[in-house]
């Protein structure tokens, strides 16, 4: 059965959808077959992989909200085992049409619960913010990948996040785990940067990654180009830390699910 991880963080710029599309193509690489999830309506996910929507293509938007089959949504990369259901601006009006429904927490969970058995990782990229969607996205996931900028005001926010995940995990959805906090945009140069891997090793100890993301132009680029950076500078500094990100997640998950 496959492994659900929302990528969140209230705060934006912080490296969510660079961390969802790259992780993925790096699991993809080394053999996990992987499906993204763009829950955002800005849809930098969609466009970051190389997917170009049509205005008919079914969206996670559909999915949601008109009960879409979501495997019928599913649409194909350029990498070999790794797969998408887009998102677009219509995500936005999401938020105002479930809040009337019943379990409305609950829609994302219903949708990809099917999709469990088709793959090893479904990876939900998620919005900078905690509305109904991000719950959403929470309640259908089994862990949180929590990406944190390596700068001064890193740590704001993360406490009302964290509050969000244990409101989440004692009312919809127990088995909730937070996989781990993710340094991005990470300087070794700059003494501000140590000082916040070393305080997030002090608050969460072995919660933290060992892999860092670094800042790198690569990372940068490769998504005006429609592709991972696995694909567009494979030797790149942000290339290499994605694969050794993955490997550690891969990792991770093995002995989890081995002590299970």
């Amino acid at each position: 059965m496959g492994k659900i991880i929302a990528i969140a963080n209230q705060k934006g710029g912080v490296g969510k959808t660079t961390t969802t599309f790259n992780l993925g193509a790096c699991l993809s690489k080394q053999g996990r077959k992987v499906l993204l999830i763009d829950a955002d309506s800005q849809a930098n996910t969609t466009s970051g992989i190389g997917v170009e929507l049509q205005e008919s293509d079914p969206t996670i938007y559909e999915c949601m909200v008109d009960n879409y089959p979501a495997q019928d949504a599913i649409k194909h990369t350029d990498i070999d085992g790794l797969d998408i259901i887009c998102s677009n601006m219509n995500l936005v009006g999401a938020e105002v049409e479930l809040r009337s429904r019943k379990d409305r927490e609950k829609t994302l969970f219903r949708v990809l619960d099917p999709l469990r058995d088709l793959y090893d990782y479904i990876l939900i990229d998620c919005s900078p913010s905690l509305g109904i969607i991000t719950v959403n996205a929470l309640t259908a996931s089994d862990t949180v990948l929590i990406p944190v900028q390596a700068e001064y005001f890193a740590l704001e926010g993360i406490s009302q996040l964290l509050n969000t995940i244990r409101i989440i995990k004692s009312r919809l959805r127990p088995q909730l785990e937070i996989e781990g906090f993710l340094l991005t945009m990470y300087d070794a140069r700059l003494r501000l940067a140590n000082q916040i891997y070393e305080d997030l090793k002090g608050h969460f100890g072995d919660m933290v990654f060992s892999t860092v993301i670094p800042r790198n132009i690569k990372l940068s680029e490769s998504p005006s180009h429609g592709m991972p950076v696995i694909l567009y500078d494979p030797d790149s500094r942000g290339a290499i830390a994605y694969c050794q990100l993955a490997r550690e997640l891969d990792s991770r998950s093995r002995k989890k699910a081995r002590k299970n």
